[in-house]
């Protein structure tokens, strides 16, 4: 009978857990789809902007701008700004794990080159993580569930004043990029230098444009550059802030849904481990009156 009455209240908790896992499945869901729209909206404006400057730089020329530079061997600071977007909540399976190992692999790699780090982490689980792994935090970023461009634009002021006061090098993100509902990456981005943009047209050939575009410049390059560069940094920063909500939100899913499966499985495992100690109970009961009424007759 104890162990019939342990296997009812396993069988409760299980349905209590059941309940819980399901009701933050269906919120990330509902959170999901509201990212969703508003990732996919942005994203093509964010990539268009990149493609644009990467040419446009390319047909000015020998254009020189902070936010284009490449750092001189002879007077380099060798350091690394390195921003780390995580989740503030757990419960989001392997998420911050993919997240914080690609993060921690790129520093290290940083650092073997002989880089020191400025490490700006975004979350309560990379922020506790890099506490616990004794690495100092340079700033600890507040962004809500809900980024917004009011929020990540001081940010991004930020880093652009760091790298062209020449107090960093390098700038780099490290996020979880959304591709689709079903495929999300850990990767590091470089946000600065811009020059990169450049690099990565010439590496990819097979990407750029056939017939080369002729511009005409109104107002002259230097002006367009100055308005097209910033915003091609707010916007990309934004951009990986966003994919980083909505990869998150995703992976919530998945877990949170796993896990109502698993206890799905496990109750109607603990029903019948229950119906098979009951139906052992009735028999002993059965075969202790029968031993009963046999003593009586004798």
């Amino acid at each position: 009978m104890a162990k019939a009455r342990a296997i009812v209240k396993r069988c409760k908790a299980v349905r209590n857990i059941r309940k819980i896992t399901k009701t933050m499945q269906m919120i990330a869901t509902a959170k999901f789809q509201k990212s969703l729209k508003r990732t996919v909206g942005t994203k093509p404006y964010t990539l268009k902007v990149r493609e644009l400057v990467a040419e446009l730089a390319a047909n000015v020329g020998d254009v020189e701008h902070p936010l284009l530079r490449r750092p001189d061997e002879s007077n380099r600071v060798r350091k690394v700004a390195v921003v780390v977007i995580s989740s503030n909540r757990g419960l989001a399976g392997a998420y911050n794990g993919n997240v914080l190992r690609t993060a921690t692999a790129s520093i290290r790699e940083f650092e073997a080159q002989g880089n020191s780090i400025d490490l700006f982490v975004g979350g309560k689980k990379g922020i506790a993580y890099y506490s616990f792994q004794k690495r100092q935090i340079t700033q600890r970023l507040n962004v809500s569930d809900t980024p917004r461009f009011s929020e990540v634009l001081p940010l991004a002021n930020q880093l652009m004043e760091l790298f062209t006061s020449g107090k960093v090098d390098a700038v780099y993100v490290a996020y979880m990029n959304f591709v689709s509902a079903g495929v999300q990456k850990a990767e590091v981005m470089q946000l600065l230098p811009l020059a990169a943009l450049q690099a990565k047209q010439a590496q990819n050939p097979q990407d750029a444009i056939p017939e080369q575009a002729v511009y005409e410049f109104s107002p002259d390059p230097k002006s367009l550059l100055d308005e097209l560069l910033p915003l091609t940094v707010r916007s990309a920063l934004f951009q990986a802030f966003m994919d980083a909500t909505t990869s998150e939100h995703v992976a919530r899913m998945v877990a949170m849904k796993s896990a109502t499966d698993n206890a799905d499985k496990m109750s109607k495992a603990l029903t019948m481990q229950y119906n098979r100690a009951r139906q052992s109970q009735i028999t002993t009961e059965l075969s202790e009156i029968m031993g009963g009424v046999e003593a009586m007759k004798g």
